[in-house]
């Protein structure tokens, strides 16, 4: 076994788990035992499974084999399991580190302008320029869109990081949600793109496939924010304050 398929069963072993984990939070009651267990199994599954993306798209892009002869165009090969397949890997570790810092420090948001978390962000935004930038360049528009939806989502972390103390009580709660939910859209993006080299490689360059988990993971934030939003808005209406979190 090379090192690169050891790589592979390691991220399929840690992506399984957060892929399976990942629904748990969801489906259980916020705040409860049941919702921080998943949530604990699905961000430390998905931590690993994204640093091992990393190590894989550097032995895509630098290894000494010639990986998938059955795959002719190399530019392209190299934007979707070398760049894109790192700035997905960073894009995970970057929702999972916010998505549990911000409800650590939901009392003090300050902590969150710390470099050693503005790096983490920085290294999100960097990698995902130069995967749109790349994607541009071999005329690849999916790894354009993916680009520009990570770096949109690392600019909102950062209104959130820096605006002043005026926020309504509980924010933290829909970033921390948001954060989560996109860890599972990068984390389900990455895992497609070794599995489908593998089950359907006549599909692997296809747009609509590898888009899927961006529609379902947006479609679940719109969703759950509509949701939070009644909620909230339904003891004001009988002029209760909502219960902070």
């Amino acid at each position: 076994m090379t090192l690169f398929h050891a790589l592979v069963a390691l991220h399929v072993a840690t992506g399984a788990v957060g892929l399976t984990a990942f629904w748990g939070p969801i489906a259980t009651k916020k705040g409860s035992g049941k919702h921080r267990k998943w949530g604990r199994a699905a961000c430390y599954g998905f931590l690993g499974a994204g640093g091992l993306a990393i190590a894989m798209a550097f032995l895509s892009l630098y290894g000494p084999e010639h990986r998938h002869p059955e795959i002719t165009d190399r530019a392209l090969f190299d934007g979707l399991f070398g760049w894109m397949m790192l700035y997905l890997g960073v894009l995970t570790i970057g929702f999972v580190d916010y998505g549990l810092a911000v409800v650590k420090h939901s009392r003090d948001r300050r902590a969150l302008r710390a470099v050693r978390y503005q790096g983490v962000i920085a290294a999100v935004i960097v990698t995902g320029a130069w995967c749109g930038i790349y994607g541009w360049r071999v005329g690849h528009p999916l790894m354009v869109l993916v680009a520009f939806i990570g770096i949109v989502a690392m600019l909102i972390q950062q209104r959130y990081i820096w605006r002043g103390d005026d926020l309504p009580r509980g924010t933290h709660v829909g970033e921390h949600f948001r954060a989560l939910i996109g860890m599972g859209i990068s984390a389900y993006t990455a895992f497609l793109s070794v599995g489908l080299i593998r089950l359907v490689p006549e599909h692997v360059f296809n747009p609509a496939i590898w888009a899927g988990p961006s529609v379902i993971g947006v479609s679940l934030i719109l969703y759950f924010t509509v949701q939070a939003k009644k909620a909230s808005a339904a003891p004001r209406a009988s002029g209760v304050r909502p219960h902070p979190q």
